[in-house]
């Protein structure tokens, strides 16, 4: 995985027939096995979804990769259970509670904050736009 590649290779990426929920959903799926089907491919999933704006403010890649793997994301990576709330949405913008337990058992509430994408190849997919600790 070169920290130039966006989007990173061989992962999913966004799509303008994802909903919302799907897009969250994705995105769980993949951190909740993350070393499939390569090293930190999870964490590049979510890469691939952050919006423009997020990826400045948390890239490069690697950048991205040490913020996920820190303190205030690490139960994200291989959790073990995953509940999600309902998908608050409002137009162009949406926001949904997952409560994940970690591998180690510690339960974190996270509030995805997602809007659609508008102008490049990412225009009409939903996109994340910041996932923080609730």
């Amino acid at each position: 995985m070169s920290t130039s590649d966006y989007p990173v290779a061989d992962l999913p990426t966004p799509d303008p027939s994802h909903g919302p929920e799907r897009v969250v959903g994705i995105q769980l799926e993949a951190l909740a096995d993350n070393d499939d089907p390569f090293e930190n491919a999870g964490i590049g999933t979510a890469y691939n979804f952050a919006s423009p704006a997020n990826r400045r403010a948390t890239g490069p890649l690697d950048r991205f990769v040490r913020m996920v793997e820190g303190p205030r994301y690490a139960p994200m990576i291989d959790h073990v259970e995953a509940v999600t709330g309902p998908m608050e949405r409002d137009g162009n913008r949406a926001e949904q509670r997952a409560t994940l337990t970690g591998p180690e058992g510690r339960t974190v509430t996270y509030r995805f904050r997602l809007s659609v994408g508008s102008g490049g190849p990412f225009e009409g997919c939903w996109l994340t736009d910041r996932v923080v600790v609730d």
